[in-house]
């Protein structure tokens, strides 16, 4: 099995959403999905393998699913799947350069996916996902210049902003 790029990995399903965060807690975090279900309260692991399966976990229980795995694709692409875009919160700080050069790449891997799919070398779900990634992120740097004449105190911002 390939090693994802967590950056770049975009849910496709609901399914797809929750194989991802589980995976993620297992690769980043070391959790199980017995420890996962303990740190979410849950009395059995085994309700979190079957909402695993069918994709049917309960709304209430996608943010502490989301806390305990460290990530939040669930969230994500329930907001996609309405045509929305995510994105964190940025906080009007200076971008560094490696920022502006990880925009620049996705922007150029947009493009490239846009060819690809035109040229019928990529399918319409890995095309929307390298599209809605560079939209992102775009949309990340639109909103940090907006609050760079206030910014925010970055107590609890994360270091990494795109996963």
């Amino acid at each position: 099995m390939s090693r994802i790029n967590w950056n770049k990995a975009q849910p496709t399903s609901i399914t797809h959403a929750i194989e991802l965060c589980s995976l993620y807690a297992r690769e980043k975090r070391n959790l199980s999905v017995e420890r996962i279900a303990e740190l979410m309260g849950q009395p059995s692991h085994h309700s979190l393998y079957k909402w695993m399966s069918e994709g049917r976990m309960p709304a209430v229980l996608i943010r502490p699913f989301e806390y305990a795995c460290g990530v939040s694709f669930v969230s994500r692409y329930l907001a996609h799947s309405a045509q929305y875009l995510t994105l964190k919160i940025p906080s009007g700080a200076r971008a560094e350069a490696r920022d502006i050069n990880a925009l620049q790449g996705s922007l150029t891997s947009a493009v490239g996916a846009l060819i690809d799919f035109h040229d019928s070398r990529l399918s319409q779900e890995q095309c929307i996902g390298v599209l809605t990634e560079a939209l992102e992120n775009l949309a990340w740097h639109r909103c940090n210049v907006e609050k760079t004449d206030c910014p925010e105190l970055s107590l609890f911002e994360e270091q990494n902003h795109n996963v």
